[in-house]
């Protein structure tokens, strides 16, 4: 069974470095408290800068709750990570799902940012049911990074 990638788009004003930088190095400011797979809500969501780096949130405890790993970090065009939460938002080191940010200029200025979230059949047997969770909740967190980048002008 394969399962159409989801693909979600929004434009911000503010050039594509910035947007780049907003998206990946300050997640945890524009991410919902309460939103998060850790235990408690996070006080900063982590996204190393590097392929090979983890992607993870932080309570205020210090607890590290893995989401997955950077596969490519391509400032200011292109990041890709590796999305390691299965159905129930709890982390599986051996599943795989991949989440692409695409970061380029939009007509009239700012940048368009394309979000692709793929190979969704990984999920296995609730792998439609949670595509069209996932499918839905991209557009929310989206519209959260586009606020934060609002505020950032």
């Amino acid at each position: 069974m394969t399962i159409a990638p989801i693909v979600r788009t929004v434009t911000v004003k503010i050039a594509p470095d910035r947007a780049f930088h907003l998206f990946a190095t300050q997640m945890g400011h524009w991410w919902p408290r309460g939103r998060t797979v850790g235990s408690a809500p996070h006080v900063d969501i982590v996204v190393e800068p590097h392929p090979g780096g983890r992607w993870y949130e932080r309570d205020a405890d210090g607890q590290e709750t893995p989401w997955g790993k950077v596969l490519a970090w391509e400032p200011p065009r292109r990041l890709l990570l590796a999305w390691q939460l299965d159905s129930r938002f709890r982390f599986d080191p051996d599943l795989l799902t991949e989440v692409e940010l695409r970061f380029a200029p939009a007509k009239g200025g700012g940048t368009l940012v394309t979000l692709e979230h793929r190979d969704l059949e990984r999920f296995g047997r609730d792998a439609a049911s949670h595509a069209d969770k996932l499918g839905g909740g991209w557009p929310i967190f989206l519209g959260h990074y586009a606020d934060h980048a609002a505020a950032a002008m």
